[in-house]
């Protein structure tokens, strides 16, 4: 009865954690919802969304929020428990949350690498003078790009990480809110290597795309929590391949091909 009673607390946090994570994610996910109805399209579809850095890196890091919190849960949690064995239950949230920021500070910087990258494609795209078809095909290549680092060590080496936490925690505890954050921030940095690619993909599918966000939230999910998550990063460089190949042969079946079109 008494080890209940001491656990009841704990237990709590961690409903609370959870809920947190899932209310932010949900938020986050409707935010991106009205920002996609309220675009026109070519903003919606440009690489840079039409957006100032600033605008584009908030964007970026509530896109980070809705796709990644649910997906990056279970580990969350784990810390939690870990944590709450080590230091009283109200340092252990505490410290969670430092470990959440941590993991999102290393989102945020690829943020400003993806903002970079986007606007020197959209620069050169422009002094090159790439046609539709030209750009589109260069999509198609990131694509394929994609699938092929689904089947790369750097990918499977990552992904064992992502998937067996317990051993991370291991290898990597380091105690206090300092400790915390460079947690966050090796975790947050073994989560960008498993999945950059399938987020850079967003720039040839839109990058306000909001089916293929969810697509990918779910394949990320998949990889990361299900006991047939390896064979799911595998069938997902199938078909980005086929797909890659698809486009090289027919433009148009990329999203943003239409908005890449010159106006009459």
């Amino acid at each position: 009865m008494g080890k209940m009673a001491s656990e009841r607390p704990l237990l709590v946090q961690r409903n609370l954690i959870l809920a947190l994570l899932l209310t932010l994610a949900a938020a986050s996910w409707a935010f991106l919802w009205w920002q996609a109805r309220a675009m026109d399209m070519a903003a919606m579809m440009s690489a840079t969304m039409g957006m100032a850095a600033p605008l584009f890196l908030a964007v970026w890091v509530v896109m980070m929020a809705a796709m990644m919190f649910p997906t990056a849960a279970p580990v969350i949690l784990l810390f939690h428990r870990l944590q709450s064995a080590r230091q009283q239950q109200g340092g252990a949230f505490v410290s969670t949350w430092i470990f959440v920021i941590g993991y999102m500070l290393v989102w945020a910087a690829a943020g400003i690498l993806a903002y970079l990258a986007a606007l020197g494609g959209e620069d050169m795209a422009r002094l090159v003078g790439f046609s539709p078809v030209t750009v589109a095909r260069l999509g198609a290549l990131l694509l394929i790009l994609a699938a092929l680092y689904q089947m790369t060590p750097l990918k499977r080496l990552c992904l064992a990480k992502c998937r067996t936490p317990t051993g991370f925690f291991l290898g990597a505890w380091r105690e206090g809110s300092l400790g915390a954050l460079r947690m966050g921030l090796a975790h947050g940095t073994t989560c960008l290597g498993c999945c950059w690619l399938l987020f850079a993909i967003l720039f040839p599918l839109g990058m306000m795309n909001i089916a293929a966000m969810a697509l990918i939230t779910l394949l990320i999910f998949a990889e990361k929590t299900q006991a047939w998550g390896m064979r799911a990063a595998g069938a997902a460089a199938v078909l980005l391949c086929l797909y890659g190949l698809a486009v090289l042969a027919i433009p148009p079946l990329l999203p943003t091909f239409m908005d890449m079109a010159p106006s009459p």
